[in-house]
């Protein structure tokens, strides 16, 4: 079969392989030209003698090779026709190879330049963090991210997502803030693709966050994204610290079956609406999760003290002086929020204490308390009565808020619906929920019409919750009927002298500014407090223990509750009477709200989470004890 090729076709074959190498290749095929034009007309000049110098052939070879490079070192030669003409062959063969050399440089160099803009080098990293997929939430995490980690000198993000490398730097340095001393390194590719992921070198990177794309595809994706991360045979043998988004609740067991004990999920859609269903019913709360899930203030630390070892509970809650306890992980990693008052601490045992940073948490030297026990109340809260609560607008998570809802409202409340969805269609979602505690009324109609707004006389409801239409607009469009309809609850407001509290769900967090005009002191913004938890888990794998009993309407929620029922107002105290008073109800107190400073958003609304336990404060009527409390 061999012998049925022509040679000049072989030789074709083989040339054609040799110049489909690239750049190299066509350099040495220049090379090699160039050696052979200069040793071949050396060689003639040699042999005939024609030289008028009659150098030897190895000065002759320079000679030529010098002419190739520089044709203006024959403008002096001398000597017979064929001698020239011989140099002038050389000096022609010179420009043309020289030519092609630069036109294959250039070209060259170009395609790396074309490469590196691709983004698909590997990156040579220790210890960074990395983040799969891109989102409109990866600048809240990158500037978290840069926050958390400003006292290290050297600190990398990596990002790895299918889109071009300069157009994913050109919107970091615009949207996301200052870097720091944080480098951002980002490589274009597909996560679930085993070969792109090892340009960004997971098996040395410190955490890895897994974004969703926000679509009906995003879990696939996700699942698919932690398969390739686990089960890749490059793997390295260590447990990998994943943290990834996960938005229908039954996609979670598939995904902890594939991620095991290296993942550590987060239910967006359900973590969205307990935080609505919960800050709905309390003005100020979430500037208090914000305050606890930022890196910008105080956050959440674990620390093994042997100075609390063998006290109770209730005794190291007044152990610190700038530092504020709220729970205890045990030797055996079990959390526990808000503990009974008499539990013991025991070796091993880690507290979990509010502090600027972890080397801040620090036993206090203050032995002198000057509890001011006659300023404490025993008051026992007033009979709840039911609540009316009135939801504006309607998106993918409004079942799970009217559920979440069920938990906290006393017996006998009531939930209205507005939207402009079918009726039928919204009453065949509740009515399998079973609800416990509430009526539900669906009404169809436009939340933005101000005489439709007139028409439901909202100041006859206690809270208020305004929801955009995520699932058939995009984030603006759904943000600008929210605001809209922010701007008629305001003014109806002020009219009638009412303060209902409002709470709004926002997809994008450059509209949060524009809703602080509307003077709304609570709102959510979807993206923000997802990519506060992304990142804080990232950083301490331990604090999604935390945050899922936080969270959960079982066990120890956040509470604002009237300072009068714990101490008495109108008297200057410091806050240590305050934990006192809070401890002997089995509560654990993280902080205050003043409501002389509930509408201003420079000062937080009034919100202080953390605050110097020996600081004297006089409290007013109206002011709030932010507290741990089973209800």
């Amino acid at each position: 079969m061999k012998g049925s090729i022509p040679f000049r076709q072989r030789i074709n074959y083989w040339f054609d392989n040799t110049m489909s190498r690239g750049t190299i290749a066509l350099i040495g095929w220049l090379f090699a030209i160039s050696a052979l034009l200069i040793l071949a007309i050396a060689f003639v000049v040699w042999i005939t003698r024609i030289d008028p110098g009659q150098r030897g052939f190895f000065d002759l070879v320079w000679a030529s090779l010098l002419r190739t490079l520089d044709p203006g070192t024959m403008g002096g030669d001398q000597g017979g026709a064929f001698y020239l003409l011989s140099m002038l062959a050389v000096t022609l063969g010179g420009i043309f190879v020289v030519s092609l050399l630069i036109g294959v440089l250039t070209s060259g160099i170009e395609s790396k330049l074309e490469e590196l803009r691709k983004g698909r080098s590997q990156i040579v990293e220790n210890g960074h963090t990395i983040i799969l997929g891109w989102s409109p939430q990866v600048f809240s995490i990158i500037s978290e991210l840069v926050t958390a980690n400003a006292n290290q000198s050297r600190s990398c993000i990596a990002i790895l997502a299918p889109r071009d490398k300069l157009e994913m730097e050109d919107e970091i340095r615009e949207k996301a803030g200052s870097l720091g001393k944080t480098r951002i390194v980002c490589r274009t590719g597909n996560p679930i693709d085993l070969a792109d992921l090892q340009i960004i070198s997971p098996q040395t990177a410190r955490s890895i966050i897994i974004l969703g794309q926000g679509d009906a595809d995003s879990d696939t994706q996700t699942i698919k994204t932690i398969l390739a991360l686990t089960n890749n045979p490059n793997r390295r043998p260590e447990p990998y610290h994943i943290v990834a988004e996960i938005r229908d609740p039954r996609n979670i067991e598939v995904a902890r079956m594939v991620g095991r004990n290296e993942v550590e999920l987060i239910l967006v859609d359900e973590l969205i609406s307990r935080i609505i269903a919960q800050t709905c019913r309390q003005s100020g709360l979430s500037v208090v999760y914000t305050e606890l899930l930022d890196f910008g203030g105080d956050e959440i630390y674990f620390k093994e003290e042997p100075g609390v070892v063998g006290k109770t509970f209730e005794e190291a809650l007044l152990a610190y002086e700038d530092s504020t306890l709220i729970g205890l992980r045990h030797a055996g990693g079990r959390v526990r929020l808000n503990p009974p008052m008499k539990t013991i601490i025991e070796g091993g045992d880690q507290i979990i204490a509010i502090s600027e940073d972890d080397d801040t948490i620090r036993l206090s030297t203050t032995f002198d308390l000057r509890i001011d026990l006659a300023a404490i109340r025993n008051s026992n809260n007033h009979p709840e009565s039911p609540e009316r609560t009135l939801i504006l607008g309607w998106n993918r998570n409004g079942p799970r808020i009217v559920q979440e809802l069920d938990h906290y409202v006393p017996q006998g409340s009531e939930v209205t619906i507005v939207t402009h969805c079918p009726v039928e269609e919204i009453k065949d979602m509740l009515t399998p929920m079973g609800l416990q505690r509430q009526l539900f009324e669906i009404r169809q109609g436009n939340p933005t019409n101000r005489r439709m707004l007139d028409a439901l006389q909202i100041p006859g409801y206690h809270h208020v919750i305004t929801l955009g239409d995520i699932d058939h607009l995009d984030p603006q469009q759904a943000d600008a009927h929210t605001l809209v309809t922010l701007l008629h609850l305001r003014d109806i407001s002020e009219q009638q002298g009412d303060t209902f509290s409002i709470v709004s769900e926002m997809a994008d967090m450059r509209n949060r500014a524009l809703a602080e005009v509307t003077k709304a002191d609570d709102f959510i913004v979807s993206d923000r407090l997802v990519s506060l938890m992304l990142s804080q888990i990232s950083e301490n794998k331990a604090l999604a223990s935390v945050f899922q009993d936080l969270f959960d309407p079982e066990g120890a929620e956040l509470y604002l509750k009237p300072i009068e029922e714990y101490v008495e107002p109108g008297i200057p105290i410091n806050f240590y009477t305050v934990v006192k008073a809070a401890s002997q109800r089995n509560e654990t107190v993280i902080g205050y709200r003043l409501a002389a400073e509930s509408n201003d958003p420079g000062k937080a609304y009034g919100i202080l989470v953390n605050p110097a336990k020996s600081e004297m404060v006089t409290y007013a009527p109206g002011d709030k004890v932010i507290v741990l409390a089973e209800n």
